[in-house]
């Protein structure tokens, strides 16, 4: 096989993977919807919990393979990257929709919480360039605090659906479903992770700028997806918890877990870089919803052309 005849196949195993992410990502968001409704539970809540670890599965995966693969710098940007495209481009198109409506509570609890968490990430990442086992293991024991918050708010009045939905599905066929959307996000990632690897290699393009573009803006497919029908449905607060709670589980937990699993080493430019976009693209967030509880279409706009201008960079060639 030439060398143009892999760079084809792999481009090939990159829609494919793509492919199956976002098929495996909806029967997991759809399906997770409804099993967590069962429930009665709030949009928000569903959001934060279940929808953004559903979504959040893709990276997850993809992660781990290109962690596993030898390829930390695409790890890492993943992340970082997944977190820039979840505010930037799918926040940014969903405001520009229709407006989206926060509470207070909402700002200060779980905003500000991922704000907490990704400063703190600093520090646990520039001691040595390192992260290892204890550090993953301390950022899943966080997660485990987050989780079990908001699980202990299903049981207030306030976060509970009041209108739960009509249509009874199954409970097990819900959790069969949920299980083929996984083995569709594993199966997606490991194609997406080998044909990225390889044209990054073919190209000259290094396996950072690929993580933090390609591979992140196919694996927050799913959260995009979700986001566009959210946003269309005027479910503001679905959109605005999953993208929150997704940003949360990225960095708690697919970084949690995979240095747990295998310890990352930290690319510098990963650092002096793609942190400081998430950190001030996560501020400014803050600071538009916390002016007046809305994120209108300009400010929706103004994300769009952060995450754009950030994925302009990369390629530029000056990173």
């Amino acid at each position: 096989m030439t060398g143009a005849d892999r760079v084809l196949l792999s481009l090939v195993l990159v829609l494919i993977g793509i492919g199956l992410l976002y098929q495996g990502g909806e029967m997991l968001v759809d399906n997770s919807i409804k099993l967590a409704r069962n429930f009665g539970v709030s949009s928000l809540v569903i959001g934060l919990t279940v929808v953004a670890f559903a979504t959040s599965a893709p990276e997850l995966a993809t992660t781990l393979s290109a962690a596993f693969r030898g390829s930390p710098e695409m790890a890492i940007a993943n992340v970082f990257g997944s977190n820039v495209a979840n505010i930037g481009l799918i926040l940014g198109i969903s405001a520009l929709i229709v407006p989206l409506t926060v509470t207070v509570r909402f700002i200060r609890r779980e905003i500000a919480f991922m704000v907490f968490v990704t400063i703190l990430i600093y520090p646990l990442m520039a001691t040595r360039l390192y992260l290892g086992r204890l550090e993953g293991l301390f950022l899943v024991a966080m997660l485990g605090i987050f989780i079990a918050t908001q699980l202990r708010e299903t049981n207030s009045n306030e976060d509970r659906d009041p209108t739960p939905t009509i249509e009874h599905v199954p409970g097990t066929r819900l959790i069969l479903l949920i299980a083929v959307g996984v083995g569709l996000l594993v199966g997606g990632a490991q194609a997406l992770v080998y044909g990225a690897s390889y044209i990054a290699s073919e190209m000259g393009v290094t396996d950072r700028v690929i993580g933090a573009t390609l591979v992140a803006l196919g694996t927050s497919l799913p959260e995009l997806a979700a986001a566009i029908v959210a946003a269309r449905r005027k479910e503001g607060d679905l959109v605005l918890g999953n993208i929150i709670g997704s940003n949360i589980f990225n960095l708690l937990c697919i970084l949690g877990v995979t240095a747990t699993v295998h310890p990352i080493q930290i690319s510098a430019k990963a650092l002096a870089v793609d942190f400081w976009v998430v950190l001030g693209i996560s501020l400014l967030l803050l600071a538009a919803l916390a002016t007046h509880r809305r994120l209108v279409r300009a400010e929706g706009g103004v994300l769009l052309v952060i995450y754009l201008g950030y994925t302009f960079f990369l390629f530029s060639g000056t990173s």
